[in-house]
């Protein structure tokens, strides 16, 4: 065995690259500064383990399994990294605004994850979203230490103790949105921020009719549960210009939905909410920011894949270029001044940042049945002519040395087995006799 081994077993380099790997010793390697991290720099996760579960008396610090370890340097890196891809795609394609990001506080609501990245995303503008009452507290509480311009966005269900909560927001100085996700919100925000004396800062969720297919994207789609049609979107406009509010609505926010699986979805997303923008700025409204919401994914298998609901087929820099793209061209189509781009990548932010460690309760290993030549040859009398040939293709392939004809032969001899046991004309000693077969030659095959 080698580390080069266990590395293509686990397939670490396809999920976990930049930040995880297999080191010399066979053991999972962090790399907290992503491929910046010097040799030096890595951190052996067994020897973080043991001196956390060894006993006190023995120089450790006594902790019980289950642990999470966090590693705050690759939350800066998670940073650092979408900012760098959102600065390189505005500068590339002569984008006229800039990006700054927004951490959705549900995704994880531990203090220290949260004071992090306000702390990390200070020099970036990065803010906080919220959606509830508790989480708009935490927010508050911590962005008052970040960016003055780092935006705090309220999403979710708004009562009035809500509301309030977000205008005594504004009253602070923190660059508060209050985004609608109902229509019957804008009448509490009205009410309210009058008699607070408040002026607020509005934004509206689109229910865009791009839909997300995957298992992430149930909310999203013109039947999803959140955000407002077209219809309310016009009745919202006309209210506020009768209330003389109209420059109060700054920010277009949607989210197509979690994970999204490929930059050509993305794409016809944000052109469509694009549009929306253009419309709202075309009716005078006072457009500033357009909030893409959440959706960057993991590719959390390694295997690139946009079929699939664990995997993405695009990289950072590819989803960053993606939407600065289907922005420009709509606003440059339509001759709208190009607006701040926000998004509010929750897990491509913290998913790498934290492992959790517990102990194998158990294990599981497996046995294969013996085989003599007898029981062997009483196998092949039973199997039908399909499967004895694949049989005797199976050991000629052997005598050759094929081994990739061995495997492909063995496949097809077990699965025929598996059908002739499902009809009924394979008893259980001989389905156990193939399975032994097959682990034979997989074995024999891997030992060579």
């Amino acid at each position: 065995w080698s580390p080069e081994l266990s590395s293509d077993l686990y397939r670490i380099d396809g999920w976990g690259a930049p930040y995880f790997t297999v080191n010399s010793s066979g053991d999972i390697s962090v790399r907290p500064h992503g491929t910046d991290t010097l040799p030096h720099q890595e951190i052996d996760l067994l020897k973080v383990v043991k001196k956390a579960s060894d006993p006190i008396n023995s120089g450790g610090l006594g902790l019980q399994l289950p642990l999470v370890v966090r590693f705050p340097d690759v939350l800066k890196n998670r940073l650092e990294s979408l900012q760098s891809a959102f600065d390189y795609a505005v500068q590339s394609e002569g984008y006229e605004a800039h990006y700054q990001g927004v951490y959705p506080v549900k995704c994880n609501q531990d203090r220290f994850v949260v004071e992090d990245i306000v702390k990390f995303g200070s020099g970036f503008r990065f803010g906080l979203e919220a959606g509830s009452k508790p989480e708009l507290l935490l927010a508050m509480s911590s962005l008052c230490k970040g960016s003055s311009e780092g935006l705090l966005v309220c999403n979710g269900f708004k009562d009035a103790e809500y509301i309030s909560l977000a205008l005594v927001a504004r009253k602070l100085q923190l660059n508060t949105v209050i985004v609608l996700e109902q229509e019957e919100e804008l009448d509490l925000v009205i009410d309210i921020s009058r008699k607070m004396a408040v002026q607020p800062v509005i934004g509206l969720r689109a229910k865009l009719r791009t839909k997300h297919s995957g298992h992430f994207g149930s909310t999203s789609g013109e039947k999803g549960k959140f955000g407002l049609t077209t219809t309310q979107i016009l009745r919202v406009v006309r209210k506020l210009k009768e209330s003389g509010m109209l420059d109060c609505l700054q920010l277009l926010h949607f989210h197509i939905g979690s994970q999204i699986p490929s930059t050509e979805l993305l794409a016809d997303g944000v052109g469509e909410a694009a549009q929306v923008y253009s419309e709202l700025v075309r009716l005078g409204a006072g457009m500033k920011f357009i909030d893409i919401g959440g959706g960057l994914g993991i590719d959390y298998d390694g295997t690139k894949s946009s079929d699939s609901d664990v995997s993405v087929g695009y990289g950072l820099q590819d989803y960053a270029s993606t939407v600065v793209q289907a922005v420009r061209f709509v606003c440059d189509r339509k001759n709208v001044k190009h607006p701040v781009i926000c998004s509010e990548s929750g897990r491509a932010i913290v998913s790498h940042h934290s492992v959790l460690i517990f102990e194998a309760v158990s294990s599981t290993t497996t046995r294969s049945q013996e085989l003599s030549s007898m029981s062997l040859h009483s196998f092949v009398e039973k199997l039908n002519d399909d499967a004895r040939a694949d049989y005797r293709n199976l050991s000629a392939a052997a005598i050759r040395g094929e081994y990739d004809t061995c495997m492909l032969y063995a496949d097809q001899l077990k699965q025929r087995c598996v059908d002739q046991f499902k009809d009924g004309n394979l008893d259980i000693e001989q389905l156990a006799a193939v399975d032994a077969v097959c682990d034979f030659v997989s074995k024999a095959i891997g030992a060579s």
